[in-house]
C-alpha cells in the first residue's frame, strides 16, 4: 500500500505504508540515533510528533520490546527510509512494521530521508501528515496546515502516570515527578540502589515532602515548558527543602523555576551524537538528546543558577547548577537510553549530595501508591 507525509508547507513525499492504515498528523521532527528505534518509538517525549529516522536502514533487529522506554509507542508517526521486512536478531519477536500495525502507529518508508532531514534543518520543524487514504494532495496539504502547534497541547498529561508507582529499594527515598520518565532513568536510580517513587506531574510539594524524599528528580517529556508553570512553582516550593536534578524537560523547569526563560530551537537536538562540555570537569561527553526548547542563557543573569554544561555544536545551555543549594540540572539524557553512557557519572555525583536512606513506615499511605 502506497502512502504520503504532507507538510504544512506544500512539501509531498510518496513512499510505502509501514504499520496502520488511515492519516495521523504531528509535528515532524528528526533523529539521528543510527541504532535504538524501539527507544525512540516508545521515548514518551515524542508524544505528538512524527519522527523520521535519518539513519537509511531501520528494523533490521526487528522488535522484541525488552528496549521499550514506556509500555506503548509514543510517536504520532512514523517515518523511515529502507524498513527492513527480515529482521536479524536473537531477541526478535516481530518485525518493525508488524509492531507498528499492532499498536495502530501509522508510518512511512521508501522515503528520501536524506532530504526531509535537510528541509527540516534548513526551513525548521513543520507540521505535517502521514496518510493512506485515497484524497487530493491538496487535501493532506490542507489537513497539515490546519493541525495545531505542538505547543498549544498538554502533551505531558497524555504521558503522565495517573497513579504513584513505588519501585522498592534498600537506598535513598527519591520522588521522580513524571513528566513523561523513561525507564532508563528509573532503571538508573534503581540500580544504584534507590527507594524510587514516580509520582504524576500534578504532585504538590506538600504530597512530595509528606512522602519524606531523599530527594526529587524531575523527569523528560514531551511539549513546551511554558505550559507547565504550576509545576515550576511546586519546584520553587522545594527550592530550600530538597536535593533536586532535572532532566531534559525537567531541567527546563527547574530554570524556569530560578526565573530564567525558554525558547524554542529551530529543529531541536534530536540524536545519539551530541557533544557536551562539562565546564567544571573540562571535559567533552557524546549525549543522547531529544528535545525542541533550550534554556535562555541571558535570562540566567538574574538567577542563581550557573551554566555548568555547553552544547558544542551550537553553545546552547546543556546544563545548570545552583550557587548555593544541592540543585543541578541537564538538558541531556545521562541514562543513554539510546546511546552512549558517557554522561551516566551524574546520577552518582548528584546521589553524593542526598541524604542517607531513612525509614519511612508511614508517610507511603498518604499516596496511596501501587508497587
Amino acid at each position: 500500500m502506497r502512502a504520503r507525509l504532507a507538510l504544512e508547507d506544500g512539501t509531498l513525499l510518496r513512499g510505502r505504508a509501514i504499520g496502520a492504515d488511515g492519516s495521523v498528523g504531528g509535528e515532524v521532527v528528526f533523529t539521528t540515533v543510527m541504532t535504538g528505534y524501539e527507544e525512540v518509538l516508545s521515548d514518551p517525549s515524542y508524544r505528538g510528533q512524527i519522527v523520521t529516522m535519518s539513519y537509511p536502514l531501520i528494523g533490521n533487529y526487528g522488535v522484541s520490546g525488552a528496549a521499550w522506554e514506556s509500555t506503548r509507542p509514543q510517536v504520532a508517526g512514523f517515518v523511515v527510509g529502507e524498513c527492513a521486512d527480515l529482521p536479524h536478531h536473537w531477541q526478535a519477536e516481530r518485525t518493525l512494521s508488524a509492531a507498528l500495525l499492532e499498536w495502530g502507529v501509522i508510518g512511512i518508508g521508501d522515503v528520501d530521508t536524506r532530504q526531509l532531514v535537510r528541509h527540516l534543518r534548513a526551513h525548521g520543524l513543520k507540521r505535517g501528515i502521514i496518510s493512506t487514504e485515497d484524497v487530493p494532495d491538496e487535501t493532506l496539504i490542507e489537513r497539515a496546515r490546519a493541525l495545531p502547534p505542538i505547543e498549544s497541547l498538554d502533551l505531558v498529561a497524555q504521558v503522565s502516570t495517573e497513579q504513584p508507582i513505588h519501585y522498592p529499594g534498600a537506598g535513598a527515598r527519591l520522588a521522580v515527578i513524571d513528566c513523561g520518565v523513561k525507564r532508563g532513568i528509573v532503571d538508573a536510580l534503581r540500580r544504584r540502589g534507590c527507594d524510587v517513587w514516580v509520582l504524576p506531574h500534578r504532585t504538590t510539594a506538600a504530597q512530595v515532602l509528606a512522602l519524606d524524599p531523599a530527594g526529587v528528580v524531575l523527569s523528560p517529556g514531551p511539549g513546551d515548558p511554558r505550559r507547565l508553570e504550576a509545576q515550576a512553582a511546586q519546584v520553587r516550593a522545594l527550592w530550600e527543602r530538597l536535593p533536586l536534578f532535572g532532566i531534559c524537560l525537567g531541567h527546563q523547569i527547574i530554570a524556569r523555576a530560578a526565573g530564567a526563560d525558554t525558547f524554542k530551537l529551530p529543529y531541536g537536538h534530536r540524536g545519539g551524537n551530541h557533544p557536551v562540555k562539562d565546564l567544571e570537569r573540562g571535559r567533552v561527553c557524546v549525549t543522547t538528546q531529544n528535545h525542541g526548547y533550550a534554556v535562555d542563557e541571558a535570562s540566567l543573569e538574574a538567577s542563581e543558577m550557573v551554566v555548568t554544561h555547553r552544547n558544542l555544536n551550537d553553545g546552547t545551555v546543556e546544563g545548570l547548577r545552583h550557587q548555593r543549594l544541592p540543585i543541578v540540572s541537564v538538558q541531556y539524557h545521562p541514562e543513554g537510553r539510546p546511546g552512549p553512557l558517557d554522561s551516566s557519572y551524574l546520577f552518582d555525583r548528584w546521589l553524593e549530595t542526598v541524604g542517607p536512606p531513612a525509614r519511612h513506615e508511614d508517610s507511603v499511605a498518604t499516596l496511596g501508591g501501587r508497587g
